[in-house]
């Protein structure tokens, strides 16, 4: 149990995709209050709110958008807030997606699209290892070569956020993995976080990930 995270209440966003039920025990372990859940206020005025997701870009739209799900988002981060999206839960943070040639919009937090990787072997599945970036704080403590585990068909293989002309901003910190070309694993960008690869599959490795995360949340 993490005593950084004992007491604090993180909501597992409820729209109909994702391993809920994987994630809320991986939380669970480090001592945190989880409960699963599309209730908006529960879900606004969580101290942490993690967006699971699995399968498709539009189907996972279609089920967010049916709970308000962009909406909590979008409040909570207003606020400064924490949010974690995860696997597609990270891809549907983007502008859009494009599967078999269809187009649907994401929640738009970052600029850039979701689409389909070009490698030899698709989907991605399995253990790979991860190039982040000086200053992270998801992966502080975790040795270079560590390895996550990835089940996934679709990325972000370009960031396409500016810097910020005036320095005054923080830069995102953009983590990168290969598989047959580069492709984003993961996203600090102030309270908005996000990993492509599954950290409640991810052995130890993922669990030292999410306590990371969980030491930032207020």
């Amino acid at each position: 149990m993490s005593a950084s995270a004992a007491g604090k209440k993180i909501v597992i966003l409820d729209y109909g995709s994702g391993n809920l039920r994987s994630a809320e025990r991986a939380v669970a372990r480090h001592g945190a209050d989880v409960t699963v859940t599309s209730d908006w206020d529960t879900a606004v005025e969580a101290d942490g709110l993690i967006v699971p997701g699995v399968g498709a870009f539009s189907a996972c739209m279609e089920g967010l958008r049916a709970v308000r799900g962009e909406q909590i988002i979008g409040r909570r981060l207003a606020g400064g807030r924490p949010v974690l999206g995860i696997c597609v839960g990270m891809q549907i943070l983007f502008a859009k997606g494009i599967e078999h040639g269809v187009t649907t919009e994401g929640c738009g937090e970052w600029p850039g699209t979701v689409d389909r990787l070009e490698a030899p072997v698709v989907p991605h599945m399995g253990w790979n290892t991860i190039d982040a970036p000086a200053g992270t704080e998801l992966f502080d403590g975790i040795d270079p070569g560590t390895r996550f585990y990835f089940v996934h068909s679709y990325a972000a293989r370009r960031w396409e956020l500016e810097p910020d002309p005036t320095g005054l901003i923080r830069p995102p910190l953009v983590t990168w993995a290969e598989h047959g070309d580069r492709f984003v694993a993961a996203v600090e960008n102030g309270p908005l976080c996000a990993t492509q690869f599954h950290p409640e599959k991810s052995g130890d490795a993922g669990a030292h990930v999410l306590r990371n995360w969980l030491a930032t949340v207020a």
